[in-house]
């Protein structure tokens, strides 16, 4: 075999060996998202019936969407994931900074164990916490309301951003800050003007991360909030059923609405998300 045939072969083993796992890969990830688009656009009639193809649709319809829209809380439901999660993103994201940077930078009584206990509070089960956090919100009279949510979420989005963010503020050097210092910064101001410009990636990826998390809560919403116009869309989508009957066209239509923010959100920061979570986590 001459020289060109074997870098032939080379070349079709090395295609062979990357691409077609990772095709098959691209095409079981992608199968779900395929099946909720073609049902969102499907009519009443193709999903009831045993002879269409189901894996393609003969009449799309955009009936499924304007009738969510006209017919089901569904702009409020929206309305409210919105407003939850871009207000949880906002707090959680404020005060994880200003905890990371003091657990990565100040030296203080009680240092280690307070970081230990950030990450241990937020290894703890969701699950297990909601009978108490139903306690206090009961207590503050926060139940089935939005503030309630707002106040639910950064218990478990607070220390998830806080210990996410220490690495980062950790690897920005000191000598930066200490020449601010020198020349007449207080630590806020070094904080707010060097230290956090340079963790911008870190702190994108936190805000991401929040936003996402806050975004797809199903739990919380599920425990505390018993009002179809206090709920946000993961939780109100099980309005669309009624007794046995589903509503597929409008659930999956639902789904495709529901997914456009995020998609929207992270493909022109991507790059920033995946710089953040390196550096934090190579680093600190």
């Amino acid at each position: 075999m001459s020289g060109a045939q074997r870098a032939s072969t080379g070349r079709i083993s090395r295609i062979l060996l990357l691409y077609v796992p990772l095709t098959l890969f691209l095409l079981w990830a992608m199968f779900p998202v395929y099946w909720m688009l073609i049902t969102a656009i499907k009519p009443d009639a193709e999903l009831t019936s045993a002879r269409g193809n189901p894996l393609w649709v003969a009449a799309p319809t955009l009936k499924n969407l304007t009738g969510l829209f006209g017919e089901t809380n569904f702009p409020i439901w929206f309305r409210n994931s919105a407003l939850v999660s871009v207000l949880t993103t906002l707090l959680s994201v404020v005060v994880s900074s200003l905890a990371a940077y003091s657990l990565a930078r100040l030296r203080f009584r009680g240092r280690w164990l307070i970081s230990r206990g950030v990450l241990f509070s937020y290894l703890v089960p969701r699950t297990i916490l909601f009978i108490p956090l139903f306690s206090i919100l009961q207590f503050l009279r926060l139940t089935d309301s939005l503030a309630g949510l707002v106040v639910s979420y950064l218990t478990f989005m607070v220390p998830f951003c806080t210990w996410l963010l220490v690495g980062y503020f950790a690897s920005v050097p000191k000598e930066v800050e200490e020449c601010g210092l020198i020349d007449g910064c207080t630590r806020a101001q070094v904080l707010f003007r060097i230290t956090v410009p340079m963790a911008a990636p870190g702190i994108i990826t936190a805000t991401l991360f929040s936003f996402t998390l806050s975004w797809n809560e199903f739990l919380y919403p599920l425990v505390f909030n018993t009002s179809s116009l206090r709920q946000v869309v993961p939780v109100g989508i099980s309005d669309l059923q009624y007794g046995d009957v589903i509503i597929w066209g409008k659930i999956m239509a639902a789904g495709v609405v529901f997914s456009l923010p995020l998609i929207l959100v992270y493909y022109p920061i991507q790059r920033y998300l995946v710089g953040g979570m390196t550096a934090g986590a190579v680093k600190g």
